[in-house]
């Protein structure tokens, strides 16, 4: 089965979690995370099959109305976007760590999702909105040369996109302090 993400965005957090009751009532999907998010918006993150995430998200986008401010929809996402996303990566090793920073939470997720399918590498986390200024980011690991392919390929055609790093052989203290 093809697992798709579902993301809706929401200015006001009275309406995000009423809204989130909605969608998942909607269709059969798993709520990944809903949470307040910085500044003052409320985030939904649900997954399934393409068909439920989408049903689900409609529902979503209807009962959010005017609150809503940013949507995403990935079909097909890489096995490991979810648990990054939920912060339960199990990393095997530490190698060269990759860092890409992006003004919206949507831009992580995709970019995530995208350095996954590109190279050899194991995301850590997509950190998204809370205690970062509403930005997103994603940290990933490998050897050198996925992880500089990995954050090449998603800063490519990447939207709002703050910053990028590469470093070879981190601290071992600085690796840790990432997991």
């Amino acid at each position: 089965m093809r697992i798709a993400i579902g993301m809706v965005e929401l200015t006001s957090i009275a309406r995000g979690i009423e809204t989130c009751d909605y969608m998942v009532k909607a269709a059969q999907v798993d709520l990944i995370r809903a949470s307040t998010v910085c500044p003052g918006k409320y985030i939904i993150l649900i997954a399934g099959d393409t068909g439920d995430v989408k049903a689900s998200m409609a529902e979503g986008v209807r009962r959010g109305g005017e609150c809503v401010v940013n949507t995403l929809l990935l079909p097909n996402v890489h096995p490991q976007l979810i648990p990054a996303i939920s912060m339960t990566t199990q990393v095997p090793q530490d190698g060269a760590l990759g860092i890409l920073e992006f003004y919206s939470i949507a831009s992580a997720i995709t970019a995530a999702d995208v350095a996954a399918k590109a190279a050899n590498v194991t995301l850590i986390e997509v950190r998204i909105g809370y205690a970062v200024g509403g930005k997103g980011y994603v940290t990933l690991t490998g050897d050198v040369g996925a992880v500089r392919a990995a954050v090449a390929a998603a800063s490519e055609n990447a939207e709002l996109l703050v910053s990028t790093s590469v470093i070879p052989r981190p601290a071992k203290q600085v690796f840790q302090s990432l997991l």
